[in-house]
């Protein structure tokens, strides 16, 4: 685990954004662990979030020519996490969609550097899938192609198949999906912290129910 992932871990537990107890799922699990990125709702909050996106994104190696923010929760993501590489010298344009298509002004449904080439999209997290392939289909209706996503969190969970959400996007669109941190570096950051012995304990055994 690199400083950064670790450092992102106790600020998401330090503003109560991953918290541990019981918690049922929309799947109907119970799961020991929730993350919620609506809980970075500071201006500080966003100088964290956006500079651990720009560290996992050069840790990547990935090539790619624009920053995608789906509307609603990915443009705020997108500017921020833009301003954070720009910060590190690494300018890069940005865009985002509008959930209704402007019919007066510039018009249209895309805000921001025209998508073209390779388009990265960024979200807080893949839960079924459904908003990275309508962000994939807005991308290619504008002539470009997907380089990747970028999310906060992988929780390596399978869904109602062997395969997590995850898995099924890199499959269906070859596409890498990278993430600040996952669910394994959650609880290795657990075992290895005096005082959560029953966290790790619990998250383990969800893990090995769940988990991929």
């Amino acid at each position: 685990m690199y400083d950064y992932q670790r450092d992102f871990i106790e600020f998401a537990m330090q503003q109560n954004v991953l918290r541990f107890g019981e918690f049922t799922l929309k799947s109907g699990r119970v799961s020991p662990y929730f993350f919620n990125a609506g809980l970075f709702n500071s201006g500080l909050d966003l100088v964290h979030l956006s500079r651990a996106y720009a560290k996992a994104l050069h840790q990547s190696d990935l090539h790619y020519d624009v920053i995608f923010g789906p509307a609603y929760k990915g443009i705020p993501l997108a500017a921020t996490t833009a301003m954070a590489l720009a910060q590190a010298g690494d300018n890069r344009p940005y865009a985002y969609n509008r959930k209704e298509r402007k019919g007066h002004g510039e018009g249209g449904k895309l805000v921001g550097a025209p998508l073209k080439g390779r388009v990265l999209i960024i979200d807080d997290v893949i839960t079924a899938g459904t908003a990275i392939r309508e962000a994939i289909e807005i991308i290619r209706e504008a002539g470009a192609e997907p380089a990747g996503v970028l999310i906060a969190l992988d929780r390596q969970e399978r869904g109602k198949g062997p395969l997590s959400a995850i898995q099924e996007v890199q499959a269906e669109f070859n596409i890498p999906v990278i993430s600040i941190i996952r669910l394994d570096q959650i609880l290795n950051y657990l075992k290895d912290t005096p005082g959560f012995t029953d966290q790790a304990r619990r998250t383990e055994t969800y893990r090995q129910a769940y988990g991929v």
